[in-house]
């Protein structure tokens, strides 16, 4: 069995989950999320506030899809009941960023401006004009808003200069000399 899913999920105070077939929902107060899964290769069982996973067989498929979808409705109920995010920064002169709505304007040295049409249920705040604060309650989708945000000007590696993650080291490269 997958030494992942030999921990419980435990369920805060307010979150309520569900399984129904193949189906796990999971609602919060931040909101709610649907995640289906192969039932017969996976055992979920909801009890004393407690999510347990249990592999059906020994197979090399039935242990890696428990370990998986533990991790999954993990994230899920972390999620709804506090949420994700991600912290990006703006390096460069005349690089920056606002939110307005769900609309990201991004001004990013290009001959034109950059307006990111936000998905629905992510959020985006700009504490400064080079910083933004992606938030929301699907981890998958504040990572991928995240790194489509970066991905319009990744930092270059002579001047460090671009959209980066707040925690991500740029290693800064050595001009070429004649």
């Amino acid at each position: 069995m997958s030494r992942i899913a030999k921990n419980p999920v435990s369920i805060p105070e307010g979150i309520d989950v569900k399984v129904n077939n193949n189906e796990i929902i999971v609602k919060g107060k931040q909101g709610e999320m649907k995640q289906k899964f192969k039932s017969n290769l996976v055992n979920v069982v909801v009890e004393n506030n407690e999510v347990k996973f249990e592999a059906k067989s020994s197979s090399k498929a039935s242990n890696a899809m428990s370990g998986t979808l533990r991790a999954i409705v993990a994230n899920m109920v972390h999620g709804v009941s506090e949420g994700f995010q991600k912290k990006l920064q703006l390096i460069g002169v005349g690089y920056r960023a606002q939110a307005q709505g769900k609309v990201l304007n991004l001004s990013l040295g290009f001959s034109h401006p950059v307006a990111y049409q936000l998905p629905e249920g992510i959020t985006a705040e700009t504490p400064s004009q080079t910083e933004i604060v992606i938030s929301g309650f699907d981890k998958q989708k504040v990572g991928q808003v995240a790194a489509e945000v970066r991905g319009y000007r990744p930092p270059e590696p002579y001047k460090g200069k671009g959209v980066r993650y707040a925690d991500e080291y740029v290693a800064i490269k050595e001009t070429t000399k004649k």
